[in-house]
């Protein structure tokens, strides 16, 4: 876990959060971690999306997955189309060093809110969409996860495509606004000028793909599943113990020596062909088989102390209650933040904070509330 920031890098500044479902709310939620004022504009009567996004559901009816996503920000509920509300929205525009939104192209501007960076160069207003600037399909995770090339990845070999587990594209592209936003203060500071930026899913998740997509520029091959294997890397893969599965993932020469040594795999140890990773893959079938029978001889315990005595990377699968168990997590505000900053606000009710936003302005975190 990250060291925590107590000095808040980010306090004082000011971001006006148009967002919903993950991609975006995860950004603004990892720049109000780090200190920043966030004020989170919603639908009125429902909300955010994902509100209503379960079960599961806490004992206040908010949902789960709004919660993992939404904490240290005031929610107000606004009407983007009522004259009334407009003119909140422009006034929290005005105080705001930083808007993000994640509409697609050309809704917000049609409602006469989008960014005015000759009115306002200072200001930097980050959208996040699915497919690039002029794209008009939404956005959806699992849609991105099939069109960037990881569900043609991810799977069994020879079973069909899967896609992964979490939302990555979502969490890939939030970080990514989160990186563009922080560079962007940094150039404010430096010059005074402001930013536009666009974060694309799409590309975010095509961007994530890093050794997989140089494989195929350099080979001219297209990259295929591997299963819990790796394309590079023997033996960097899952195996089954005695009693439940473990990770090896050998990294160089000097790994896999003590690696075979740990198991007792004496013959290949001292066998010149497999001193290599190129000569392992070369004969990547006897590796796993061999090491395939001797895991399977053991309990997991008994080897993660081998392996990890002789500094070979090596890991049990762990349950999410298991891992969970290792970090400062609650189920109001969701896994401690892993950049630094603290948690200080809890994720808002809907419109929570709407009055005195409504009245105030951005003036409302001067008299906030504070979770620690």
């Amino acid at each position: 876990m990250a060291t925590e920031l107590r000095h808040e890098p980010l306090a004082g500044l000011r971001v006006l959060d148009l967002t919903r479902v993950l991609a975006g709310p995860l950004c603004t939620m990892m720049l109000g971690d780090l200190g920043a004022d966030v004020i989170k504009v919603e639908r009125p009567g429902t909300g955010d999306d994902t509100r209503g996004w379960g079960p599961p559901f806490d004992d206040r009816g908010e949902s789960a997955y709004f919660l993992s996503t939404n904490r240290n920000k005031k929610s107000v509920a606004l009407d983007l189309r009522a004259e009334r509300d407009q003119r909140v929205i422009g006034e929290l525009m005005r105080g705001a060093d930083v808007v993000v939104d994640n509409f697609r192209p050309g809704t917000l501007e049609a409602l006469g809110i989008g960014p005015d960076l000759d009115a306002r160069p200072e200001l930097i207003w980050c959208t996040i969409v699915g497919f690039g600037p002029h794209g008009r399909r939404p956005g959806y995770d699992v849609v991105v996860q099939a069109e960037s090339g990881w569900m043609a990845i991810t799977g069994e070999q020879g079973g069909a495509p899967m896609k992964m587990g979490v939302a990555l594209a979502d969490v890939v592209a939030g970080k990514d606004a989160a990186i563009a936003i922080l560079g962007a203060c940094v150039a404010r500071a430096r010059r005074g000028a402001g930013a536009r930026l666009v974060v694309s899913l799409a590309h975010s998740a095509v961007a994530a793909l890093v050794n997989v997509a140089q494989n195929t520029l350099v080979t001219g091959r297209d990259a295929r599943r591997w299963g819990n294997a790796h394309a590079n890397l023997v033996p960097y893969q899952l195996f089954e113990t005695a009693d439940r599965p473990i990770i090896v993932a050998v990294g160089s020469d000097a790994q896999w020596h003590a690696c075979a040594r740990a198991l007792g795999l004496d013959d290949l140890a001292g066998d010149r062909a497999l001193a290599t990773n190129a000569g392992r893959i070369a004969q990547r079938e006897r590796v796993i088989a061999a090491m395939t029978e001797r895991l399977g001889q053991r309990a997991a315990s008994e080897w993660m102390v081998r392996l990890v005595d002789a500094g070979v990377p090596a890991g049990r699968v762990r349950t999410v209650l298991e891992a969970l168990a290792d970090v400062d997590a609650s189920p109001l505000t969701g896994v401690a933040p892993s950049v630094g900053g603290r948690v200080r606000f809890p994720p808002p009710r809907l419109d929570e904070h709407g009055e005195t936003i409504r009245s105030q302005g951005w003036g409302a975190f001067a008299s906030g509330h504070d979770a620690s």
